[in-house]
């Protein structure tokens, strides 16, 4: 499985309070399921924003199972982008395409 660096903006400050305990759930089910690896929100202090590393056979099976969140499903996702990216080094090398790759 490849994996994918998702980010996106969630400006809508009364839709995300809405609607932030059914998207923990959605995060808690996709991190027992293997297909979120880990996520979390920008600390910059400016407009919502969060990053997530998902694994998928290909973008499109990602789109799929964002599509399920319920940020999504209620239009609260904005600037979205999903590039796949291969962790060559640290804590998720066992994820490479090279094979394991180097954690040193």
């Amino acid at each position: 499985m490849a994996l994918f660096v998702v980010t996106y903006t969630h400006p809508n400050e009364a839709g995300w309070t809405a609607e932030l305990l059914p998207h923990l759930h959605y995060l808690q089910d996709q991190l027992k399921s293997g297909v979120l690896l880990a996520s979390g929100p920008f600390m910059d202090g400016g407009v919502k924003s969060a990053m997530l590393i998902m694994s998928g056979a290909n973008r499109e099976a990602v789109l799929a199972e964002i599509a399920k969140d319920p940020f999504a499903i209620e239009g609260l996702i904005e600037d979205m982008t999903v590039r796949e990216w291969d962790p060559i080094f640290g804590a998720l090398v066992g994820h490479s395409s090279r094979g394991g790759g180097s954690n040193g």
